[in-house]
């Protein structure tokens, strides 16, 4: 009878699903991107992949549809947040919005790295790292670059991106800084915004293409952005004839950069930040310690510059 109650007692035990986990299973990270169809995050994906085999983890990769659906987002913190994920890697919709959900997953023991796009709160206290490019030293090269472009002087429209984008923000201003410290550049617009889609962007530049057609130069923030505006510039046969000045890097972008349609492109390292953001989960896991910041790195890239080898593995 003693036999039969110590063997029930183990399989008792055993079969609990309050049980902890095996000391050997993989954790689990969720990356959590803006969005999930621009070529940028694509490549996000792949370098956080590629970390994540090396490193012997589960991964999870799970974005909103809409780039600026920050309900969605914050739904997706607070889901992995639930479901005890052993950290969470996350680009913020909206460097507000996000923060409640950051922080409640910190409660719950969650690590949280925040890249590409800043969060408001501290490093180390409200999350434990931010992973992304200079966003502002990146908008003044690109501006930097469109004002070297009209000598100095002329017109310039800067297409935004969404409101709450804190990296496009960044860029933004960037850019204005850079231009604004030239007295013969005349900024003619610099508060429309372009929207989360391709097709929003394009219809936004539309919207303003009177003055874009007083304009000699064109400044763009983000992917989408960049590709509707010149996509609007085509429509209107101003493509190649205003210098266009963006950020990131597509198929369409490097195609239009090569036929002198875009003047310059910022380009970032979306590769490196995703694998950068899981090699950090990592480190924490393991005791480690991060840095507040680790800039990621951005270069300016002009048609001379296209098949450049160390440009090349950045458009991959």
């Amino acid at each position: 009878m003693r036999l039969y109650a110590l063997l029930c007692l183990v399989l008792t035990a055993a079969c609990s699903p309050e049980q902890a986990p095996a000391a050997d299973a993989r954790p689990t990270y969720a990356v959590i991107p803006k969005g999930t169809t621009h070529v940028f995050w694509k490549a996000v994906e792949r370098g956080a992949r590629e970390a994540g085999a090396e490193q012997g983890v589960e991964l999870v990769w799970k974005g909103p549809l809409a780039e600026d659906d920050r309900a969605q987002q914050i739904a997706l913190v607070q889901q992995f947040t639930a479901r005890r994920v052993a950290g969470i890697a996350l680009a913020p919709l909206d460097r507000a919005a996000l923060l409640p959900s950051v922080r409640a997953a910190r409660a719950a023991g969650i690590p949280v790295v925040i890249f590409d796009s800043a969060l408001d709160g501290e490093a180390g206290v409200d999350f434990a790292t931010l992973i992304a490019t200079d966003n502002r030293a990146a908008g003044r090269l690109a501006g930097a670059e469109l004002a070297r472009l009209l000598g100095g002087e002329g017109e310039v429209v800067v297409l935004r991106y969404v409101v709450g984008s804190a990296s496009t923000h960044e860029r933004e201003e960037g850019a204005l800084e850079a231009l604004r410290a030239q007295s013969g550049i005349r900024i003619l617009s610099d508060q429309r915004y372009a929207g989360a889609t391709v097709g929003e962007a394009k219809t936004a530049a539309l919207n303003g293409i009177d003055t874009l057609k007083a304009a000699k130069g064109v400044f763009t923030s983000n992917e989408s952005a960049t590709l509707g505006m010149l996509l609007a510039l085509r429509q209107e046969g101003l493509a190649g004839k205003l210098q266009l000045v963006g950020f990131d890097a597509s198929p369409p972008l490097v195609e239009a950069l090569r036929a002198g349609e875009i003047a310059a492109l910022v380009v970032q390292d979306p590769r490196r930040m995703g694998r950068l953001s899981v090699e950090a989960l990592e480190t924490l896991r393991k005791g480690g310690t991060l840095a507040g910041f680790t800039d990621t790195g951005a270069v300016l890239v002009t048609r001379e510059k296209l098949d450049d080898p160390a440009i090349v593995r950045l458009l991959e």
